[in-house]
């Protein structure tokens, strides 16, 4: 049994005491001992070793004391295990070898996913160790859109132009992509699940760059096999950055909770989705820049936001890697203080 099952409660919708609290990219960059051992192994090393692995991943429970853990890993070991090159370059980000031609398409390899994810068994059963049932475990997997973008584009990128141009002049190539990367992800998910993972997240991060015709087309379908494939095992969050005009039918997957980045308002996401749906977020990651007396006053206004109920504290994005140690903990401290 997990001893602090808040964040689990939550996503079942039960009625708590407080809001559970963890936010995104809490495992990693903004927090010292992290950047210690970033200087001695590379990112794949730090993701697929597990020793490594539950360090980083168990890492913020003991320093900032968020009510739930997430693996330690990248959006991009999906492209990985369909054979491309990925390669994480300091002060640049990910630079990925492409897929775009016909025959770079069909020689994705979804057949290569159980193999090539032989490490995430052996990392999840050492993080959950690392754990100790303290707090559940978040695994997670890009959605197949966002997924597609880096695959295209190379590189991350302020409009993924190349990647809209790309399903605008290829698109029953980028369709036979989008599956090919669905079908690799549900089985990554798969392995996740039975190696101990207590919930999942989708991270549609860039999701808001397509129209809601765009996104009816070539995210939404996928996401929502996705959460098919996987809901009735543990709950799901999907997060679609800035696609707030899918709301409603991302909540009509399924799926436990659905995330906000702070370009939502909580009436906004309230009115569309109904009064038992469960939200995660929505502060601007930007706030945690802020003195911790500022981060708990907006923390608090946030939350009071909510209404009351259902609602999961977490950061409408990833944390920035300059935030401090210590706002992040008022954050949490905020969030840990909140009584209903």
């Amino acid at each position: 049994m997990i001893q602090n099952d808040l964040f689990l409660r939550t996503l079942r919708g039960e009625s708590a005491e407080r809001p559970p609290v963890w936010f995104m990219r809490q495992a990693g960059r903004y927090l010292p001992d992290y950047m210690v051992l970033k200087e001695k192994y590379s990112f794949f090393e730090r993701v697929q070793n597990p020793d490594l692995a539950r360090e980083i991943t168990v890492m913020p429970i003991d320093q900032v004391g968020v009510d739930a853990a997430i693996l330690f890993s990248d959006i991009l070991v999906i492209a990985q295990s369909l054979g491309l090159q990925v390669d994480m370059v300091t002060g640049k980000g990910p630079v990925l070898q492409t897929a775009t031609t016909q025959a770079e398409v069909a020689a994705l390899n979804v057949e290569n996913t159980e193999e090539f994810f032989h490490y995430a068994t052996p990392a999840i059963k050492a993080v959950k160790e690392g754990l100790e049932n303290r707090v559940p475990l978040i695994g997670f997997a890009g959605s197949p859109w966002t997924l597609l973008c880096y695959m295209v584009q190379g590189q991350g990128s302020k409009d993924f132009g190349e990647a809209k141009r790309f399903i605008l002049n290829e698109p029953e190539r980028a369709k036979v992509m989008l599956e090919k990367i669905t079908e690799a992800t549900i089985r990554y998910l798969h392995i996740q699940i039975d190696a101990g993972c207590d919930t999942l997240q989708i991270f549609d991060s860039w999701g808001g760059m397509l129209s809601p015709a765009m996104y009816d087309e070539f995210s939404l379908p996928y996401m929502a096999r996705i959460t098919e494939a996987v809901k009735d095992q543990v709950p799901v969050i999907l997060f679609a950055k800035g696609a707030w005009y899918a709301l409603d039918k991302l909540h009509a997957t399924g799926a436990s909770a659905l995330g906000l980045s702070w370009t939502t308002s909580p009436d906004y996401a309230r009115k569309i989705c109904g009064p038992d749906a469960v939200f995660q977020g929505n502060l601007d990651p930007t706030t945690l820049l802020a003195s911790p007396d500022v981060v708990a006053r907006a923390t608090k206004k946030m939350i009071d936001s909510f209404g009351g109920h259902h609602h999961i504290v977490n950061l409408g994005h990833g944390v920035l890697p300059t935030t401090s140690v210590d706002s992040a903990r008022a954050f949490v401290e905020t969030a840990k203080a909140y009584r209903y």
